[in-house]
């Protein structure tokens, strides 16, 4: 018998995250062992009608492939991938990992053509154009990165991933119109004293549409009103590379100085391109139940009582005109226990170490969402 809290998942998906309709067509894409979730996702998407369909992705074939490939091979596989993907209606990626650091070996040309693969087929055709959530699948690496046994962390997984995101939702059009009619953004802590601008600019609430788990709010700073030093405190991983202690320096908008502990590989991150050195998104984590980093984007950047402040390419609903084939989610918590620190939005303070202090956010604390 199916573990009941997959099946829950998988209904959470097809029927919230990506609405399925009947005839619609559903691409399901694994990296890992998460046969069991595509399952389900199979058949309660044939259930609802829709057609759903199967890629199946293994991390180190995915190795091989890029280190025996070439620039003409990556365009082929990309052309044949991104024509598919247009002809889908939603798509849900799982990622199953498990070995984080399978890519970490590889050269920086390699690399590049990942990238340029995942901006043709992902970031040009499936993110305009499909209803698409993308979430991880529970493996022993995972747990590891997490510091619990495997059972503790399916436990954990199961209860953020299916956590009420409608009542979320509900709380989160307080900080979306807060942010909407804000100018000048300060962010201040530890090492930290970042001023920008997001006048102007659209907020996105991050509902469980997206991604699994959630909880987010989203904007883009004016692209050249970034001015300061932000020093985020959560390690992050690029390319299977674990960068820790992150440091950056902004004028105008520019990243003009970057440290961290392998500051030469995280120059050439930044050296991708010309919007690589640009913000393309400000986000305001509130996700309840996690509180603590694992080294995994998509938990991390949900942390209650965080922000992240991504170099690289914008979102087109929050748009500010960068451009770029990265987007990097770079995380800074703000509880007592990361160090603390401040939010301000035109000269009021919003949240202090991590707790929302204006009285109309207050229900995005917590208690307030459980």
């Amino acid at each position: 018998m199916p573990d009941p809290r997959v099946l829950k998942l998988a209904h959470t998906i097809v029927h919230y995250s990506c609405s399925l309709q009947q005839g619609e067509k559903f691409l399901i894409q694994t990296y890992g062992p998460a046969d069991e979730l595509a399952r389900a996702l199979v058949q309660e998407a044939a259930a609802a009608g829709a057609l759903p369909f199967v890629w199946r992705f293994d991390e180190r074939m995915e190795r091989e492939l890029l280190l025996g490939g070439s620039r003409e091979q990556c365009e082929l596989l990309a052309a044949h991938d991104a024509a598919f993907m247009a002809q889908m209606d939603a798509f849900c990626g799982v990622r199953a990992p498990v070995n984080p650091t399978e890519l970490s070996d590889l050269p920086p040309e390699k690399l590049e053509l990942l990238s340029s693969y995942n901006k043709a087929v992902h970031s040009d055709v499936r993110v305009p154009r499909t209803k698409w959530v993308v979430l991880r699948y529970p493996t022993p690496s995972m747990a590891q990165q997490a510091h619990m046994s495997l059972s503790a962390f399916e436990d954990y997984y199961y209860s953020v991933c299916c956590l009420d995101y409608s009542k979320m939702s509900q709380a989160m059009q307080h900080l979306k119109r807060r942010m909407e009619r804000a100018g000048e953004v300060r962010i201040a802590g530890p090492g930290t004293d970042l001023t920008f601008s997001i006048a102007n600019m659209p907020a996105i609430p991050c509902d469980g549409k997206m991604n699994l788990p959630d909880g987010e709010v989203y904007t883009a700073p004016v692209k050249e009103s970034v001015n300061g030093v932000i020093q985020y405190n959560t390690a992050s991983p690029y390319d299977g590379f674990v960068f820790e202690n992150v440091k950056l320096t902004f004028k105008n908008g520019r990243i003009v100085h970057a440290s961290a502990n392998d500051s030469e590989r995280l120059q050439r991150i930044f050296d991708t391109d010309e919007g690589a050195r640009y913000v393309g998104e400000f986000a305001i984590g509130v996700n309840p139940l996690i509180t603590s980093p694992m080294q995994e984007i998509l938990f991390d950047e949900k942390i209650a009582g965080s922000i992240h402040f991504t170099p690289g390419c914008c979102y087109d609903d929050a748009p500010n005109g960068n451009k770029s084939a990265i987007h990097w989610d770079l995380v800074l918590i703000q509880t007592p226990e990361y160090g603390g620190g401040e939010l301000w939005f035109d000269g009021e303070l919003i949240r202090k170490d991590g707790r929302f202090v204006a009285s109309d956010l207050l229900c995005l604390n917590p208690e307030n969402l459980l």
